[in-house]
């Protein structure tokens, strides 16, 4: 209980809503790692990248064949991989900088491109789990669904699996083989994207869009035609997103005590590592 709560005094600071850190190479080595080469983090977020290239090429290519592309921007799922995409790319890009230019300088701070990667980061891996949860929660079920029937969100079962389940696999990759802190106070990240994605949904049903099936909704408990059970959604998507978010900073807070252990760091106790 005392290092419970000595983290939650650490992690409730206000300090903890920037994007500030003093060691800008744990961006670019591995939590395991039991040295200082970036070279293992770079070839592990490198098929991580293309990985994440193939799941939106492949979901871009395959809805576009049915005749429905146009309406691919307007899913959350699609929002999430695009994000899983460029959130990766970056990582990658930071470690190959690394690799090429050697050590990153933070004595003014955090490069912006190492500010830019730890927001996508923010938002990706939580929103990618959010995404597979509620998906195979409330949504896979709807084909078979009297009132929404032949209601399919992917046009084949294996592109589904990719992009709500394959797509969080790679995200907690990338989490779990990071070393770089995520904060519980950074939850204004993905919540942000998530407000943005629920105003799009209220102007694009404003203006008359309907889905790739012609429905008024994006998604049947999105239906703005029926405010309340919408706006009840909504409070419970909110919930979830920060329970997710608080989970997955947890997850960190393990990876790091574990890689500290591994790596025989005997000077930091685990108390201590839920807050480095």
């Amino acid at each position: 209980m005392g290092a419970i709560k000595k983290y939650c005094k650490k992690e409730f600071q206000i300090q903890k809503f920037k994007f500030e850190y003093d060691d800008g190479e744990d961006f670019c080595i591995g939590c395991f790692q039991q040295n200082r080469s970036c070279l293992p983090l770079l070839i592990i977020r490198g098929l991580l990248f293309l990985c994440s290239v193939a799941i939106v090429v492949s979901s871009i290519v395959l809805v576009s064949e049915t005749g429905k592309g146009a309406f691919w921007p307007i899913y959350l799922t699609h929002w999430g991989i695009f994000l899983m995409m460029v959130s990766t790319g970056f990582g990658f890009g930071i470690s190959l900088h690394r690799y090429m230019k050697g050590p990153i300088d933070t004595s003014f701070g955090l490069p912006w491109y190492i500010i830019v990667y730890w927001l996508l980061y923010n938002v990706a891996v939580p929103l990618a789990v959010f995404i597979t949860v509620f998906y195979w929660a409330f949504l896979s079920g709807l084909a078979d669904s009297e009132e929404v029937a032949g209601l399919e969100f992917a046009p084949n079962k294996v592109l589904d699996i990719f992009i709500h389940a394959i797509n969080s696999v790679v995200m907690l990759l990338l989490l779990l083989t990071s070393r770089h802190p995520m904060y519980l106070l950074h939850f204004y990240n993905v919540f942000g994207v998530a407000l943005i994605y629920m105003f799009f949904s209220i102007i694009y049903w404003a203006a008359g869009g309907t889905d790739q099936f012609g429905h008024t909704f994006i998604y049947p408990m999105l239906d703005w035609e029926q405010p309340a059970v919408a706006s009840i959604a909504v409070v419970f998507c909110a919930v979830l997103i920060i329970i997710v978010h608080v989970i997955i900073t947890l997850l960190s807070v393990a990876r790091d005590a574990l890689g500290k252990r591994y790596r025989n760091d005997n000077s930091i106790d685990f108390s201590s590592n839920m807050y480095s």
